[in-house]
Formats: structure tokens, C-alpha cells, sequence
């Protein structure tokens, strides 16, 4: 899942960027609120962490921005203020959750699991696919009850495709999904961690459609 960080405290930047990578997430991070505003604009996110206290655009006024472009993207509001009317404001300016700093990164990415998981429609975390149930909260694949070991790109692309069985998934769309910016991206990434799935989990799991992408067919 691709995610949006917005903070401007290099310190805590970089510790979440690296603590939500090696959780599975593709992050990209930014320090400003217009700088998120552009990438709002031009990038597609699943979720967003976004700070209140934000050189050039406030966090709040950039969350009333996104609200009034319609857009339905689940943002978790990170701040420092912790009165009860800063977090009324928060909520009601369109925040689906608020995380009071200093916080608990796993706290933090078990907020996000369940923002993910409203805005996927899943009232449960597990999916489940013939032999096959992915685990996210535990990071975890059973194959016929086995535990399968998959890397954490390996884990995502799974994920990614079992969110949308049925749904042609091209290599663009998975890259999105599992490298964020400043990232680098070998030309055959993807249809390397097919090839690992597929030895792991069955040749038949994940349908190549060539010139166009990857798809798990409807049971």
C-alpha cells in the first residue's frame, strides 16, 4: 500500500518512514503542506499520516482542502495538541483517526490497519483465498495452515492482489504500491517477486495477462 507522510520534524521523518517501510508500506514523505498538496494532486495514495503544525499550508487547513475535493482518502492526523476541542476540530474538519504525539509506532501502524481495512470494506483483517489467508496485522501467509515465508515485497504484492481479485493489476500500478520515492526500482522487480510467489505458493495463484499485468482470479 502506497501512503502519504507528512511531517516536518526530520527526526521523526525519517524514523517513520523507515518504521512504516519495513512494515510493508511504500511511503513517501514530505515536510510542507503545499509540497502535499501537489503530490495529492498528482499521485494516488491509500492512506495518509499527516501533521497538524506544517510550514506553508497547516495540516488543518490542508485536511479542509482535501475534504472539499471530494476525495475519500483515510487520513490519520499526527499532533501534539491533545485538548479534547483539538481533537473535535480535527475529527469534524474530516481526520478518520487522531494519534497524539510522543505515540507507539505499532500503535500507530495497527490505526492504519484499520483505516485500511474501513476503507477496503472488510469488516475482518484476514484474507482469505482458496488454501491461501493472509494475516496483515500478524504479517503473516498460511498456505493450507503452513506458515508461507515471504519477504516484505513479497508479502505486499500478495496483498495488493488479494485486495483486488478479479482486477488486473498492471506493473505500474503494483510499483505504486510497493516502493515509495527515492527507492530504487530494478526493471524486472515485479515479475521477480511473481515468480517467488509462485514458487511458493502455486503456479497457478496469479494469472499473467502479457503486455498488461498480473491478476488472482475469482474462486
Amino acid at each position: 500500500m502506497r501512503l502519504l507522510l507528512v511531517e516536518d520534524d526530520p527526526l521523526l521523518g525519517d524514523g517513520l518512514r523507515v518504521g512504516l517501510r519495513q512494515a510493508g508500506y511504500a511511503v513517501d514523505w514530505v515536510e510542507d503542506g503545499q509540497t502535499a498538496k501537489f503530490s495529492l494532486q498528482s499521485e494516488n495514495y491509500d492512506l495518509a499520516v499527516l501533521d497538524l503544525g506544517l510550514p506553508k499550508i497547516p495540516g488543518l487547513e490542508l485536511l479542509k482542502w482535501l475534504r472539499a475535493q471530494a476525495m475519500t482518502l483515510p487520513v490519520l492526523l499526527l499532533t501534539a495538541r491533545d485538548t479534547i476541542s483539538d481533537r473535535v476540530t480535527g475529527l469534524d474538519a474530516g481526520a478518520d483517526d487522531y494519534l497524539i504525539k510522543p505515540f507507539d509506532l505499532d500503535e500507530l501502524i495497527a490505526r492504519l490497519r484499520a483505516l485500511s481495512r474501513r476503507g477496503s470494506g472488510l469488516a475482518t483483517p484476514l484474507l482469505t483465498y482458496r488454501e491461501i489467508s493472509l494475516d496483515p496485522a500478524a504479517h503473516q501467509v498460511f498456505k493450507n495452515d503452513t506458515l508461507v515465508e515471504l519477504s516484505a515485497r513479497e508479502f505486499s504484492l500478495l496483498h495488493q492482489l488479494l485486495l483486488n481479485i478479479g482486477r488486473v493489476q498492471t506493473r505500474d500500478q503494483l510499483e505504486t504500491r510497493l516502493y515509495g520515492w527515492g527507492e530504487e526500482v530494478e526493471s524486472n522487480s515485479i515479475e521477480v517477486h511473481i515468480h517467488h510467489l509462485r514458487k511458493k505458493l502455486g503456479n497457478t495463484l496469479i494469472r499473467t495477462l502479457r503486455g498488461i499485468g498480473y491478476v488472482i482470479d475469482k474462486p
